[in-house]
């Protein structure tokens, strides 16, 4: 049974009610804060965290739930749901159990439970949900120090461990807050699930990069890497990859390409670059994008999952200035008909603000990518706001966007743009000259265009040849240009 467990309700859970939750243990247990009251945590007599509970979050952006909980009973296809079967907001409160007692998973079925018998709701996943007292009969002082903080349940001098068992991982604001302080840290952050489970977009790009990792426990083939299928052995208080003969790392055997179904992704990877003006508004490139490809605004923004602040580039600009200089991470996610996800990542350099945007679509086996938009894209993204590149790629991949442990071809380049601005520091006489006859094509105005160059139709996988040609013939001495 999964150790995290979420209560979806109609009303926001009070002060009371979450007390009564947390009653779930008896009288014998004890509650302690975190965050400045943002966590609850239910304790042994001693003080040890067996369940920690997050403030309740708001949902306002239609189809998260159903997103992030898919194919659950009683919540699937609903952003929202009371004891009537009501849909709109849902207030989600998610309950964390320690895996190092037994009864932690049942005491946040209890808590959760609760909160649903009052306020009326749903408890996911469902079989968790009850409302009986749980007695603590696990001999605690057998059981390892807390790691300090709620979302790890390994904490080693190199790395920072936790374990999902969950169907999807998102980027909850739990992983969010232990990545963050593994890196501050300078710890690894590892994500340990079954192999039957998926990372959602936004988690599988916030573990990019070693040597964080996405570690697959596999009852018949051990340990292996989610994304890379390296076999991997806990060694000096981390994962880390078996050496094979000459050195080389074998492949697990699970870790194989799945059925081909016909489903694609299309990926759009841009950065754009402001004078940081006072009265700068960023996002706009960002609904530009979803304005193309999916024909509205995006539903929602948030720095974790669930997205759940409804979209608004006034928010996410006063949000980037409070946090400047320091960089600001945050996620999009567009409505339920059409599965649109995207990043940016916000941040002062010397040339001024910049945002680098990544956006992916998914697309079954009978819908078509829209490529004829980009074209016009780049143009108003060239045009109204500082475009300096953008790659668009097409790959195999769910429609839905998440990421299965499994053997995946890389995405493939179709197109490539370099803003108008960004072609005359590279040298227009260059960057109009590139190898493998790749003239471009000129967007925008005739004296100073963008430069869109057609690199195929997202199938020959020479294409990356003839991709990185062109980035090392645009990319200056001195390297200042840098491209995705």
């Amino acid at each position: 049974m999964t150790k995290d467990v979420i209560a979806l309700t109609p009303t926001m859970p009070d002060l009371r009610t979450l007390l009564a939750g947390m009653y779930a243990g008896g009288p014998d247990l004890g509650v302690q804060t975190l965050a400045a009251g943002a966590v609850v945590q239910l304790c042994d007599p001693g003080g040890r965290p067996l369940v920690s509970v997050e403030a309740p979050v708001l949902v306002q952006v239609p189809g998260e739930t159903s997103r992030l909980l898919d194919g659950v009973d009683g919540v699937d296809g609903v952003d929202g749901v009371d004891g009537a079967g009501q849909t709109g907001p849902v207030w989600w409160t998610e309950a964390r159990a320690s895996t190092a007692v037994a009864e932690a998973g049942r005491l946040a079925g209890s808590f959760a439970g609760r909160l649903v018998t009052v306020l009326g709701g749903t408890v996911w996943p469902a079989e968790a949900a009850c409302t009986e007292v749980v007695p603590l009969t696990t001999d605690v002082s057998a059981v390892a120090s807390a790691t300090g903080g709620p979302a790890v349940d390994v904490l080693t001098p190199e790395t920072a461990v936790v374990i999902q068992d969950r169907p999807l991982v998102p980027l909850t604001s739990w992983l969010s807050d232990a990545l963050r302080t593994a890196n501050e840290s300078d710890r690894a952050l590892q994500i340990v699930t079954p192999p039957t489970a998926r990372l959602t977009l936004a988690t599988r790009t916030a573990l990019r990069g070693l040597p964080n990792r996405w570690v697959v426990q596999d009852p018949d083939h051990g340990y292996y890497d989610g994304l890379s299928g390296a076999v991997l052995h806990w060694k000096g208080g981390t994962f880390t990859p078996v050496s094979g003969e000459q050195g080389s790392t074998p492949v697990a055997g699970a870790f194989t390409a799945g059925a081909v179904t016909g489903e694609r992704q299309f990926l759009l990877t841009l950065r754009t670059r402001h004078p940081a003006e006072p009265y700068l508004v960023l996002g706009h490139a960002l609904e530009t994008c979803f304005r193309h490809l999916t024909g509205t605004a995006p539903a929602g923004w948030s720095t974790a999952e669930p997205v759940n602040v409804p979209w608004s580039t006034r928010g996410l600009t006063d949000l980037a200035k409070s946090r400047a200089p320091r960089p600001t991470w945050l996620i999009a996610v567009g409505h339920p008909d059409r599965p649109v996800l995207a990043t940016v990542r916000v941040r002062r350099t010397p040339a001024g603000v910049e945002e680098d945007i990544t956006v992916a679509l998914g697309y079954g086996e009978d819908e078509r990518p829209p490529l004829h938009a980009l074209e016009e894209l780049a143009v108003e993204l060239d045009a109204s706001h500082g475009l300096v590149t953008l790659l668009a790629s097409l790959r195999a991949g769910r429609r839905d966007l998440t990421v299965p442990a499994r053997a995946g071809a890389p995405p493939v380049p179709v197109t490539f743009t370099l803003g108008r601005e960004e072609a005359r520091r590279v040298g227009r006489s260059r960057a109009e000259s590139p190898p493998h006859g790749l003239a471009p094509v000129p967007l925008g105005h005739a004296a100073g265009p963008a430069l869109h160059y057609r690199l195929g139709d997202g199938t020959p996988a020479e294409v990356w040849g003839r991709f990185r040609a062109l980035v090392d013939h645009l990319r200056p001495p001195d390297g200042s240009v840098r491209t995705p």
